[in-house]
């Protein structure tokens, strides 16, 4: 009986991490989920994407910025975030810099107003600063290197801190004709020695890594897990991660409201009906949005893109605001102590811990239930572990599998994997079968009715 009562006992502590984990800066970028990207430059006046760094400095000139009203917006829109484009590869600096002739006047600080704004409106702030830099007379030589790493300190020290640093990995000719050959260590060393919680984003991390396109989309399997082999700088992985990966690089997915970058008076926003997709196939893939909204040339964000903004956050709001799966009953064998119950409330940082790779949890609602959208949660703090969800249906004690077309409910889940079913199904019990490289941890299972208003 002690024996038993020990076993007992120890079954109900928690289990060790599994492979790499996110740091607690990791973990808090991801809960953000969606952030706001604000390309904003000469380009906006010139009509370009990608400025030629000739432009006169003149030629930036908004008539009415406004950097609360892209708080108020991206707050509106239920964003965590903005990423402002500080210095695009024109070379142009949003802020008076020592390091460049290529800026804005003095009291035309647009970094300042915009991190100021950031910090009354209780939004984080990141920033974009690109390393090619098609002005610069010192571009394409060794001492370009110094005069970038000096530009970040100045930037980080100045206006920060700052929660993800965007690393853009283009890398083109200067004005002397020449590419320069950078020197990533020393530019990520700068910022981390003045900000060590700054989110580091590349196409290899560390902190967060390309997802490989700029659709919105994630891969159907993706890992947090990256392999990144010593100096390298871009890996073939980085739109589904790497399931033996040794360091944790999540994705982050970047996409454009309209179709350009910067502003062009000629565009219009995409449809809350496509929003809602890339959200489905970017959070609910284990990333995180990064939706792009340029200003317009007066420094403000179009009404037409704000409009659609809100529309989106409601749409959001509507489906997964009522979880009908609250109040169910749970059952699993295979747990730790009774966490089973868990994966039903809304705090982070619990969960139910399976003792064995393969395990099944079983939801059974108090009536038949209608539900098209099932979302599913790993407990990442304790990393990455499954490979595949299955889903069982009772009906009248007679278990079969529900399958989306011939293929599993999923294969990875991470920090959140959004699955759309079909078409709505009704029932009252479902198994849920997970397998992972590890015994599951899950934080969170969901249901919703999309189509209920």
């Amino acid at each position: 009986m002690l024996l038993l009562l020990a076993a007992c006992v120890s079954c109900t502590h928690a289990p060790e991490p599994f492979g790499p984990v996110p740091t607690e800066a990791q973990l808090a970028w991801q809960r953000m989920e969606v952030n706001m990207f604000c390309h904003f430059g000469p380009n906006t006046f010139t009509g370009a994407e990608w400025g030629s760094g000739q432009e006169a400095e003149e030629v930036f000139a908004p008539t009415a910025l406004n950097c609360q009203q892209w708080v108020n917006v991206a707050c509106q829109a239920g964003m965590g975030g903005i990423i402002l484009t500080a210095k695009h590869h024109d070379g142009f600096c949003l802020w008076p810099s020592a390091y460049s002739n290529h800026t804005v006047k003095p009291d035309q600080d647009v970094l300042r107003q915009f991190t100021d704004a950031c910090r009354e409106g209780g939004i984080k702030a990141g920033v974009y600063i690109s390393p090619w830099d098609r002005n610069h007379p010192a571009y394409g030589t060794p001492e370009y290197n110094a005069v970038f790493s000096n530009t970040l300190k100045e930037v980080h020290m100045g206006y920060g801190p700052f929660f993800e640093q965007w690393f853009d990995g283009a890398c083109g000719e200067g004005p002397n004709g020449k590419r320069q050959e950078y020197d990533w260590p020393l530019f990520e060393r700068t910022v981390l020695d003045v900000n060590p919680l700054c989110v580091l984003f590349s196409d290899v991390g560390p902190g967060c890594r390309w997802v490989g396109n700029e659709e919105g989309r994630a891969e159907e399997t993706n890992w947090s897990r990256l392999r990144v082999e010593s100096g390298a700088r871009k890996t073939e992985n980085g739109g589904c991660g790497d399931m033996d990966g040794d360091r944790w690089i999540p994705a982050e997915v970047d996409v454009s409201i309209r179709p350009g970058w910067f502003w062009h008076a000629d565009e219009h926003p995409k449809t809350v009906d496509e929003l809602m997709e890339i959200y489905y196939n970017s959070v609910g893939r284990n990333g995180l949005l990064l939706l792009n909204v340029p200003p317009d040339d007066r420094g403000r964000i179009p009404a037409e893109d704000s409009a659609v903004l809100c529309a989106f956050r409601a749409e959001r709001d509507r489906i997964f605001s009522h979880d009908l799966a609250q109040g169910a009953k749970t059952h699993a064998w295979h747990r730790r102590g009774n966490g089973a119950k868990n994966v039903l409330d809304t705090a982070y940082h619990t969960y139910w811990a399976a003792t064995s790779k393969k395990a099944e949890l079983t939801l059974e609602f108090d009536s038949i239930t209608e539900f098209d959208i099932i979302v599913i949660q790993e407990y990442i703090p304790l990393g990455q572990r499954v490979t595949s969800v299955n889903m069982l249906l009772d009906p009248d004690g007679g278990l079969y599998s529900y399958t989306l077309g011939d293929q599993p409910l999923c294969t990875t889940v991470g920090y959140k994997r959004i699955i759309r079913l079909d078409h709505p199904i009704r029932w009252r019990q479902l198994v849920f079968q997970f397998e992972g490289m590890a015994p599951p941890v899950i934080n969170r299972i969901a249901v919703y009715n999309s189509k209920a208003q």
